[in-house]
């Protein structure tokens, strides 16, 4: 038979405490909310782009 849940649910003291250093760098060293925005403002750009990045057509074609 399997673990029993309680004992399965139980996290491994190293994961829980790598979780939580992580969770407090994160936390200090988050990033500022325009600055986020910005970042999915060029992601949607260059998304937008009409493939020109990844093998669509050129934007002007050679004459």
């Amino acid at each position: 038979m399997g673990r029993s849940p309680v004992v399965a649910s139980v996290p491994v003291v190293g994961q829980t405490r790598a979780l939580h250093c992580y969770r407090y760098w994160r936390n200090q060293n988050a990033r500022h909310p325009h600055l986020l925005a910005d970042q999915c403002r060029e992601r949607v750009r260059v998304g937008s782009e009409k493939g020109i990045r990844w093998g669509g057509r050129p934007r002007n074609p050679a004459v």
